[in-house]
């Protein structure tokens, strides 16, 4: 994620890693699991499936599983990090968590014969943050429920919105791509990584500035001081990506990358044709876009006031992304106005059979199962294998699916929960 509206990050300094012995044994032996892993044919094939669904020739529904509430999740010490150093805490914290899911729940996760090195990306944001009150109910977890200031008060404010400004540390950038080959050369190769897909949602920021019942209202009071904001976020994320594409800091998505809240990038269509491997440009990477707030939102009002202002973004990408948590079914006609579509998300809140009519096999359905059926007291297999049959009886011989398990908050500290969830599917799809 680029961007998180809760603060604004500051620039990386510039300083070399310096190690203990027994932390470069730890990423070491790590690193050897990984490459051992990665090396496996699977991985391979994986990755034709998801090419093949992404270009509307699925050989079946593929899975996979993100946003899992890691606090709870630590089996056996699979999950503690021994590192000090910050930077090898990280990288220690990232493989952990990999190998864990290879382990544990796969579903059709690809994993990378490389480890990247992700270069020193600084973006000044938008100039604003969040003023929120919290309410935690568990101290170990990072889920929380927010109440939001109201910062946004009148069309004067618009002028808090900034355009952002980005910048490369390359002294930083090389240090830890020398530091990573240092300790991982001789294993697996290390490879350095540019922004890669950008999680673009203007509405994300704006009711977190704005307020919910504010901006819905506003929708209908004061429509043009909403025209105005908006327009505005679009514009300052395309400040952004002209800085990424200028400076030459973006990398190819159309791989093993998440593409909007969905799965993986692969794709034939991509780089394609007009494609400079040293220079990647954004017409050879996926878009997405999407408006969650919406959910209770007219088609007409979703258009006016998130996808027509959208176009100009999306239109950048050889293929898009529509859609998150907002239910879209009964707004089909509007998404395929939008000219490079691809997939479209299907949240736990859509009218399934409605979403399935409209789309038919022209897109990518991006399915969300709930992930409520993990916080009940009690783990139901049953339960789980008749939602997931329930819904892939509908899309047979007619759609083009992923099923995609996120935002799960809790597992009531239960990893097998997700573990039974994730074989049940698989047994489903490979049905």
């Amino acid at each position: 994620m680029l961007h998180d509206p809760s603060h604004i990050t500051p620039p990386e300094i510039a300083e070399e890693i310096r190690l203990e012995q027994f932390e470069i044994d730890v990423l070491r032996k790590l690193a050897e699991e990984w490459a051992e892993i990665a090396a496996l044919p699977i991985h391979k094939e994986k990755a034709v499936l998801w090419q093949k669904l992404n270009d509307l020739e699925s050989k079946r529904p593929m899975v996979w599983i993100n946003e899992i509430p890691w606090h709870e999740m630590n089996y056996k010490d699979e999950l503690t990090v021994h590192c000090k150093n910050n930077w090898a805490k990280s990288q220690e914290d990232l493989m952990r968590k990999t190998l864990y899911q290879w382990r544990h729940m796969p579903g059709d996760m690809i994993i990378n014969p490389w480890l990247d090195c992700p270069l020193s990306i600084h973006s000044t944001d938008f100039g604003m943050i969040e003023d929120v009150d919290l309410a935690i109910t568990d101290n170990t977890s990072d889920v929380v429920s927010r109440h939001f200031n109201i910062q946004i008060n009148d069309i004067d404010d618009l002028e808090k919105i900034k355009m952002p400004k980005i910048t490369h540390n390359e002294k930083a950038t090389e240090l830890r791509f020398q530091a990573m080959n240092e300790i991982f050369g001789d294993i697996i190769p290390v490879k350095k990584q540019g922004q890669t897909h950008i999680w673009f949602t203007p509405w994300d920021y704006l009711i977190r500035w704005w307020g919910v019942q504010e901006a819905m209202m506003d929708l209908i009071m004061r429509p043009d001081m909403v025209h105005a904001f908006y327009e505005k976020m679009v514009q300052a994320w395309m400040v952004e990506l002209d800085q990424f594409e200028a400076k030459n800091l973006l990398s190819l998505d159309c791989n093993n990358t998440r593409i909007g809240s969905g799965g993986y990038g692969q794709t034939k269509v991509m780089p394609g044709e007009n494609f400079i491997p040293d220079w990647v440009k954004p017409h050879n990477m996926w878009g997405c876009s999407n408006a969650q707030i919406f959910s209770d939102v007219s088609p007409e009002m979703h258009w006016e006031f998130a996808i027509e202002h959208d176009l100009k973004w999306m239109e950048r990408f050889k293929l898009t992304y529509y859609g998150c948590c907002e239910p879209l079914a009964g707004k089909g006609h509007l998404l395929k106005k939008i000219p490079n579509l691809r997939k479209v998300s299907c949240s736990p809140w859509n009218d399934t059979k409605k979403a399935i009519k409209e789309l038919g096999s022209d897109y990518v359905l991006s399915r969300k199962p709930s992930p409520a059926i993990f916080a009940l007291s009690d783990f139901d297999p049953a339960q789980a294998r008749k939602e997931i049959r329930e819904f892939l009886d509908q899309t047979e011989g007619n759609c083009h699916v992923e099923t995609i398990m996120k935002d799960i908050s809790t597992v009531k500290y239960d990893p097998q929960r997700l573990w039974d969830w994730e074989k049940i599917c698989m047994e489903e799809v490979l049905r």
